[in-house]
């Protein structure tokens, strides 16, 4: 495995050295690290070597141009989207891009994850499960919310040792708890916050043990849909879970959730709770007079919060890259491409630390890295979404 996780002065020195090729504002914070605005997302491709190879080159060439966010997910491509990254981190390391502590390495885990490639029918899916998770106490049956999402401990546990082995890191820098809203299709609110509190108090164990940095959740529905749908999630009140089980230095510091100029509900949709208030807009010091809870898009809570709020689906899987709204067009007219306009709306919009992108060639690194030389266009953003 390679050495020590990422650190605060080793991610601010990698800013430093490519400070000539990026303009102001691309570096940002993300739990004390210094990150860049775009992070390489690792979701698209096939389950086979070409695709493993084209990830590793654009994991590379991301490195040595001025991204050290690297995200992927232990299901994404039967587990080898995480092994490419592995040995992209490996090659980085050993031809000098990158050291392993300038880099900013982060997966999931809550789905089954195939080993390579998917069993070959339903019922090869049945005895994989019931071999690899379920036999091995890894999963109860009734843990497995669609028959391929589990937070049981002992699962993540597992998952989080093999997520390491794959990437061959000693510890992940942050490690999400992934589309947790899931498990409330099949279990009530309160059997829900039971899981995620067990899963919380797993994941701060294993921040003690060295195995992972911060934690957090990436999620798609979660947060951007409205308090009274079944599959809500509230930032506050899963940060509330985090501090009952950690304490104030809890390391649930990172959220994620799809955004891009046609899905733009966490920068605009008010979905969390804020903090109450008193009529005079001071934080109240007794229970009454209090007004209803306000609510606020996730990206203002978030940051409210201090939590690191990351952009998923900025191209809505390269969808954007092809059809961009006009008005997208129109307010960024110094970018050559729909996908670098599209790219530079999520990293520009308040609140996000960092907007992720899937490339699997060096050529699409190229051109879309092409906007890390221009500073985020804030207001140009903020005009575009209304604010």
């Amino acid at each position: 495995m390679t050495g020590p996780s990422s650190s605060a002065a080793a991610t601010a020195a990698y800013a430093a050295r490519h400070a000539g090729r990026c303009a102001p504002g691309h570096w940002r914070t993300l739990a004390g690290l210094t990150v860049s605005s775009i992070g390489l997302g690792t979701y698209l491709g096939d389950c086979g070597a070409e695709d493993d190879e084209r990830y590793e080159a654009a994991a590379l060439a991301c490195l040595a141009s001025g991204v050290n966010l690297l995200d992927t997910a232990i299901n994404y491509r039967c587990q080898r989207s995480e092994r490419a990254l592995g040995r992209a981190l490996r090659a980085a390391i050993e031809q000098g891009i990158a050291a392993r502590d300038e880099v900013v390495i982060c997966t999931k885990g809550g789905y089954i994850p195939f080993d390579g490639a998917a069993p070959r029918s339903p019922r090869a899916y049945i005895e994989y499960v019931r071999e690899r998770f379920i036999e091995p106490g890894l999963c109860r049956p009734e843990e497995l919310v669609g028959g391929n999402h589990c937070l049981a401990p002992a699962f993540l546990r597992a998952q989080v040792e093999r997520s390491r082995a794959n990437l061959g890191v000693q510890r992940i820098d942050v490690y999400y708890l992934h589309n947790p809203e899931t498990q409330l299709r099949s279990v009530d609110r309160a059997g829900f916050l039971a899981r995620m509190r067990a899963a919380f108090e797993l994941l701060e164990s294993l921040c003690d043990e060295g195995w992972i940095g911060v934690y957090g959740t990436a999620t798609w529905d979660g947060y951007r849909i409205l308090p009274d749908a079944r599959e809500h999630l509230s930032l506050r009140t899963l940060v509330a879970l985090a501090r009952e089980v950690g304490g104030e230095s809890h390391r649930f510091r990172v959220v994620q959730a799809p955004y891009n100029v046609v899905m733009p509900e966490a920068a605009l949709a008010e979905t969390q709770e804020a903090d109450p208030v008193n009529d005079d807009g001071a934080p109240p010091a007794a229970p009454w007079p209090v007004r209803p809870p306000r609510r606020k898009p996730l990206f203002e809570v978030a940051a409210d919060m201090g939590i690191a709020a990351v952009a998923s689906a900025t191209l809505l899987q390269s969808r954007l890259a092809r059809a961009l709204p006009f008005e997208l067009r129109g307010a960024f007219p110094n970018l050559r491409t729909d996908a670098q306009r599209a790219l530079h709306f999520a990293r520009s919009t308040p609140g996000v630390t960092a907007a992720l992108v899937g490339m699997r060639t060096p050529a699409h690194v190229r051109d879309n890295l092409a906007i890390l030389r221009i500073p985020p266009a804030v207001e140009a953003t903020r005009r575009l979404l209304g604010r």
